[in-house]
């Protein structure tokens, strides 16, 4: 309960950051409904007589969802400055100076050279700091050549201006990438967008044309002005993935129209889980406890660790991905799993905590096109769902 005896000045403060890239993919009916969940827990938080005692500071890019979410009624708006908005010498643009002169002077770049980069650098950032840091890790390999290339593709402003550098850095890291590395590209980035969690090295290694080291580091190689250093892949931030899915990049990037194809992506997912679930990977007693029940054990962190993250992955989302495709070729992999694999599973998900969503996981099982030519199946899935 809200002690009522602390002084205002003391009340939390609760910050939710970039609220706008909390959707994941809002085409994705799963991911959608959490995201729309997220907005009216907000909404209703905000009305609460006793809980606007507290700060929510919310910030995000103006979507019209989120505008609607949020009216003039309970919000105080704050207007950031981006775009034709900014001005040369107010604080926006004197903080991305600031910190562009940091990045490149801790790199020991030229005087002359830095003086000319922010020239054109800080104008162009138009407020916004995702693309001084985009353009700021660019700008780290062959600097002179890539400045230029960066002033040959300034040609519009504000978030287009952000498109226009993302484009600038795919031309420049893979222009001139053979088929087996577009083939690597598209596998490693459409995973990248479309998988429920970020992936690690050794499960991209797994996708097709990735397959060694040397072509994942050539590709994150490609990528390090838009994604996290280690072993983790992730974009810096939603608008690259945006960038990437619009219609815009389309006729710019055609060598890489694969990474928009949801449907290969999400196939390529649902084998991946299936394989993995079918293989010795998943396995009886994983983790080797010496009790097989599960309810009065301690699951420790160590415990947890004996599951590899991609068995991980596979237990939780498999049927995310089986119910985006359409055809039943998998038929066979989710029925071994299902009768051979069923219990190895399930012990897999109480171990991660996930055993609650082992019905709604199964109902998504029936939802796939796939079962429709196996009514046998189908009344298979539906007796494991009644009986948990």
């Amino acid at each position: 309960m809200l002690n009522h005896d602390i002084p205002h000045e003391q009340l939390p403060v609760i910050v939710v950051d970039a609220l706008d890239e909390c959707g994941g993919l809002r085409h994705d009916p799963l991911e959608r409904k959490d995201y729309e969940a997220l907005l009216h827990t907000l909404q209703c938080w905000a009305q609460k007589d006793h809980l606007r005692k507290f700060k929510l500071v919310i910030t995000s890019r103006p979507e019209d969802q989120i505008n609607e979410t949020f009216p003039d009624s309970i919000r105080t708006l704050v207007h950031i400055p981006s775009g034709t908005d900014v001005k040369s010498g107010d604080s926006a643009s004197n903080d991305i100076c600031a910190f562009l002169k940091d990045r490149f002077d801790s790199r020991k770049m030229e005087d002359g050279w830095v003086e000319e980069a922010l020239d054109f650098l800080v104008p162009r950032a138009a407020g916004m700091f995702i693309w001084a840091t985009t353009a700021a890790d660019f700008l780290l390999v062959n600097p002179e050549a890539r400045l230029d290339s960066l002033k040959r593709g300034d040609d519009t402003e504000g978030l287009n201006n952000l498109h226009s550098l993302y484009l600038t850095v795919i031309k420049t890291s893979f222009g001139g990438a053979l088929r087996g590395e577009i083939k690597a590209i598209t596998s490693v980035v459409g995973a990248t967008i479309f998988a429920r969690q970020p992936l690690d090295d050794a499960v991209l290694m797994k996708f097709p044309g990735v397959e060694s080291p040397h072509m994942l580091k050539f590709i994150k190689k490609g990528l390090m002005s838009v994604i996290d250093s280690g072993p983790i892949l992730r974009f810096h931030h939603r608008s690259f993935e945006d960038f990437l899915l619009s219609p815009s990049s389309w006729e710019d990037l055609p060598k890489f129209s694969g990474i928009r194809d949801r449907d290969l992506h999400e196939r390529q997912l649902a084998v991946l889980c299936l394989k993995t679930m079918a293989s010795s990977e998943l396995h009886f007693n994983m983790c080797n406890l010496k009790s097989s029940n599960m309810r009065n054990m301690d699951i420790t962190a160590t415990d947890k660790s004996a599951i590899s993250p991609l068995v991980s992955y596979s237990s939780q989302f498999w049927a995310d991905h089986l119910i985006q495709t359409q055809r039943e070729e998998n038929l066979t992999e989710v029925e071994f799993v299902m009768h051979e694999k069923l219990l190895f599973w399930m012990e897999v998900m109480s171990i991660l905590g996930k055993a609650h969503e082992v019905s709604a996981i199964l109902k998504r099982v029936l939802e796939w096109p796939g079962l429709a030519v196996c009514p046998e199946f189908i009344s298979y899935i539906t007796t494991l769902r009644s009986a948990g």
